[in-house]
């Protein structure tokens, strides 16, 4: 049940990228509360929970095989945004480094043959796939509709009824 002091560290290293992730979410959906978009924010304020719900989910692997896990340091972020674009972007490009993160855990669960790791990694690697195409295409519509009110106003009561 040991796992590689490595690992360890990365899985403790993930733990803290995914409760930053979750601070990143909550401040957007601050911003998009200011903009007067409260479906999007309250979008972002779901994607702030799922995102504490991964950060404990690596901890509970690392507590069921006899390790501690350990809370590094997080960064509250500073995002300034000025239209549901850049909020889309911004957590777009985050989960794009968030992905990056799996994939490197992937590798390291390969590098030391930790099996018992491979269910919890392939199911953060199809989660981070369904993450990013999910964004993808919320900013796909919004750069259609553009400046258009009424668009704008339906995709965000569409995202607030997440």
């Amino acid at each position: 049940m040991t796992i590689h002091e490595e690992f360890q560290q990365a899985l403790n290293e993930q733990i803290s990228a995914e409760l930053e992730a979750s601070l990143v979410y909550l401040q957007l959906s601050y911003a998009l509360d200011d903009l007067g978009l409260v479906g999007m924010r309250d979008w972002m304020k779901a994607q702030y929970k799922e995102e504490q719900q991964h950060a404990a989910r690596f901890a509970e692997h690392l507590l069921d095989r006899d390790v501690l896990p350990q809370i590094g340091n997080i960064s509250a972020p500073i995002i300034k945004i000025e239209s549901a674009v850049e909020a889309f972007e911004a957590a777009f490009n985050h989960e794009k480094m968030i992905s990056e993160r799996i994939r490197r855990l992937a590798e390291l669960q390969i590098t030391h043959k930790d099996y018992d790791s491979r269910p919890l990694i392939d199911w953060f690697l199809q989660e981070q796939i369904q993450e990013e195409a999910t964004i993808d295409e919320i900013l796909d519509r919004l750069k259609i509709v553009g400046n258009s009110g009424s668009g704008l106003l339906r995709i965000d009561s569409e995202l607030g009824d997440r």
